[in-house]
């Protein structure tokens, strides 16, 4: 592999490691403002038990996820040097404001909720809380607002002097109408993750009878928010899907290894494709479905792979602009299967666990617990989606991957960075997976007095 291929493996793969503890951190957080609020409201002491369990758990991973992010924004200058200075006018700016007014929102305020901890009156230490939860969506806003603007380039124009794209409109990239259903869809399957972790924590302490005051509410509200959340996904995934046929069709195309134009255009349940995935071998298809998902109408036109291929090649110039079409296809399937199986999971934890009923059947809590991992491999596979159906562009109809990368960086180089980081985030893994577990089965913590003393020192609540 050349310098640009083992660059793009080492930004995938730290950025598919860095997503697993996003999604947890922006879903867990309001889950645990709205165990807290309960618990202000109601003053019952399970509901203070499972803030003080709940938050330890989204504290480390929080921790882990600013420290695995903080090597994404390094890499642009590391091996996407050319990429950096043709769209660093636009693609900064978001990522700017993410850093100076997001995510300090999030670290001040949640600093305050660790050590506010019976020093700040009940009120204003739950504002913290929901203050720095607001800090995670503003986050994943000014983010996805970036990557949008890489899906669809809008407020822009390339000086053809500097060679370098310049900002004209920062309204216009931060209402991006690939902002504004992209960052639904994201916010939904976070909640979908977070639900799917407490439905698993709760479902392994129900199974050894452990704490139920604690861990059955919170095995049904982890139920209900990825069936809620499941559906928002479900919904929001719908509109992206249409948007995304509108701006990026190649990338519907490959996602359904739909070859030629058809109208009314079938969904793929299953196809064989050939080695160079360029052609279809057999399939099994849903007629009319894909027309719907794309167009909203049973008989809409759906455009195929070989007629965008030519289109392209005429609008851009010679060249392959097909993605990888098995990658698209698996991945898109994969990310669906993921959701829905959690959501089929759910569904069945509540309904065998209604009206006090502790479930006996050890395959369902064996389910139930594999829950946690249904939607981080669907989130896994949705970026992958996003990012290889792209291809070959790094900025959709503007730049190029090709064009992209550092050409001062070798291939010794990239691939020992790659070699680096691959093996301090498999260390990180160990050790956030190894603490995760520590402190999930350890159970909510039993209230202790607190010292009335005003001099005590400000230590961490946790």
């Amino acid at each position: 592999m050349d310098a640009l291929d083992l660059a793009r493996w080492q930004f995938g793969i730290t950025t598919v490691y860095h997503f697993i503890f996003v999604p947890i951190t922006i879903g867990l957080s309001a889950l645990v403002a709205g165990l807290q609020t309960a618990w202000v409201r109601t003053g019952k002491e399970h509901y203070l038990r499972a803030t003080k369990f709940w938050g330890k758990l989204f504290l480390i991973n929080f921790a882990m996820g600013v420290v695995t992010g903080i090597v994404q924004e390094f890499q642009f200058g590391m091996n996407w040097s050319d990429y950096s200075r043709f769209v660093g006018d636009i693609f900064g700016a978001p990522l700017a404001i993410e850093g100076l007014l997001a995510f300090f929102l999030e670290s001040t305020f949640l600093g305050l909720w660790i050590f506010g901890w019976d020093r700040l009156p009940k009120r204003l230490h739950l504002a913290t809380i929901w203050l720095a939860s607001i800090g995670t969506l503003l986050s994943a806003y000014f983010i996805l607002a970036a990557n949008s603007w890489m899906q669809h380039p809008v407020g822009y124009e390339v000086n053809t002097m500097s060679g370098r794209a310049e900002l004209h409109s920062i309204g216009a990239v931060l209402t991006n109408v690939t902002t504004l259903v992209t960052f639904p869809h994201t916010i939904t399957a976070c909640f979908l993750t977070a639900g799917a972790l407490m439905l698993a924590v709760s479902a392994w302490h129900l199974r050894k009878r452990s704490q139920e005051e604690v861990f059955r509410p919170g095995l049904r509200l982890g139920a209900w928010v990825v069936l809620i959340a499941g559906l928002g996904v479900l919904i929001t995934g719908d509109l992206q899907a249409r948007v995304m046929t509108e701006q990026q069709p190649m990338k519907m195309a490959a996602a359904e290894a739909l070859y030629e134009t058809s109208s009314p255009a079938s969904f793929s349940l299953f196809t064989v494709g050939s080695l160079d995935g360029r052609e279809e071998v057999a399939s099994v298809r849903i007629p009319s479905l894909l027309s719907f998902i794309a167009t909203g109408s049973p008989s809409g036109q759906v455009e195929g792979i070989n007629n965008l291929q030519a289109e392209y090649a005429r609008k851009y110039g010679p060249g392959d602009y097909t993605p990888y079409v098995p990658v698209t296809y698996w991945s898109f399937r994969l990310m669906i299967g993921f959701g829905g199986l959690a959501m089929l999971i759910a569904a069945l934890a509540l309904w065998t666990s209604r009206r006090g009923r502790t479930p006996a059947n050890r395959w369902l809590w064996a389910a139930a617990v594999a829950t946690v991992g249904m939607p981080l491999l669907a989130n896994s596979f949705g970026w992958i989606f996003t990012e290889m159906g792209r291809q070959p562009w790094t900025v959709f109809g503007v730049f190029k991957t090709a064009q992209s990368g550092s050409p001062s960086v070798s291939a010794g180089e990239a691939g020992t960075s790659l070699v680096v980081l691959t093996l301090l985030y498999g260390v990180l893994a160990v050790i956030e997976v190894g603490l995760f577990l520590r402190y999930a089965r350890a159970g909510a913590p039993a209230i202790e007095p607190v010292s009335e003393d005003p001099d005590r020192p400000l230590t961490f609540a946790y």
